[in-house]
């Protein structure tokens, strides 16, 4: 059966729904994960060019939000956190290396490993992870946020050796 952007929303609400916690959001990663395996998923979601950020999809009852994401070039993003979120990132396209640090002072924060996700790999970050997405080239990210994360505060950090 197809994946369709109104069928992993759904699947996503049932998991968070019935455990708002980790485990509920392992299951979506599991269910994002094999929606980006469904080449028609993907085509449906990047039918247009979405540039950085779009939200596909935005839950009423429980606020979460399905992003897409495209870059065309390499880029390097900074140490960062969600806030009071969480969210579960998803590659459609290309590789991601997702860099996860530790904090070693207030605002300063140390690389401790990197995970990369290659087409179908889906990663949670929980609140309070902070991590830094670097991609090599032209990339293509399906990401689901806790709440929409445009509007909440972020924690920014500086990388040590």
């Amino acid at each position: 059966m197809a994946t369709t952007l109104q069928s992993l929303a759904a699947g996503c609400k049932r998991a968070l729904f019935e455990d708002a916690g980790p485990a509920g959001r392992t299951r979506a990663a599991g269910l994002l994960s094999a929606a980006l395996r469904d080449t028609g998923f993907v085509k449906e979601v990047f039918a247009r060019p979405v540039g950085e950020r779009q939200v596909a999809y935005e839950d009423p009852q429980l606020g979460f939000c399905i992003l897409a994401h495209e870059s065309s070039h390499a880029r390097e993003g900074k140490p960062h956190d969600h806030g009071p979120s969480w969210a579960i990132y998803g590659q459609a396209e290309g590789q991601s290396v997702m860099n996860e640090f530790e904090v070693v002072s207030p605002g300063r924060v140390r690389k401790v490993r990197s995970v990369t996700l290659s087409p179908g790999d889906a990663h949670v970050y929980n609140e309070g992870a902070i991590h830094a997405v670097t991609h090599a080239g032209p990339t293509r990210l399906v990401r689901i946020e806790g709440v929409d994360l445009a509007k909440a505060k972020r924690g920014v950090y500086t990388p040590v050796e």
